[in-house]
């Protein structure tokens, strides 16, 4: 009778120390404030213009470019997290919106995944991309559905 008393503080025990190591993250994006102003230049700089406009946005043109296909930012219903926008940059392919695919089957040469160049991406910094979201995230206003 003895052992099963002891087996059941040793059960109680270890739980006790499992729930007391479970993952709790002490850090939330953003790691670093971004800069606006130089989301904006990064934006540009990697050619993110070429397809893609910004609400209420004037984007230097780029030579030889066809009209932007995607615009960015504007009215939304749907809150968009620092770590969506975040995601959307580095694995477009994570979550393509249904209205992204609609433009997507419009342009015929355009694949049904999304055809951000990897090259931008892969040259990006980790800088330029906290800066790019936080510009992105300033584009857009979050209006309520009333039902």
């Amino acid at each position: 009778m003895q052992s099963k008393g002891v087996l059941m503080v040793s059960l109680a025990m270890s739980a006790t120390l499992v729930v007391g190591c479970a993952y709790a993250p002490t850090f939330s994006f953003p790691v670093e404030e971004g800069d606006i102003a130089a989301g904006r230049q990064a934006f540009i700089d990697h050619r993110c213009h070429q397809c893609h406009s910004i609400a209420d946005e004037r984007l230097p043109p780029l030579a030889g470019a066809s009209p932007p296909i995607f615009e960015l930012g504007g009215a939304t219903t749907v809150v968009r997290s620092y770590g969506d926008l975040v995601t959307s940059i580095i694995n477009p392919n994570h979550s393509v919106s249904e209205g992204y695919r609609q433009q997507l089957l419009l342009n015929a040469q355009v694949p049904l995944e999304s055809p951000m160049p990897t090259p931008e991406i892969d040259n990006m910094s980790v800088r330029q991309l906290i800066d790019i979201v936080a510009f992105l995230d300033s584009k857009y206003q979050l209006f309520e559905v009333y039902d």
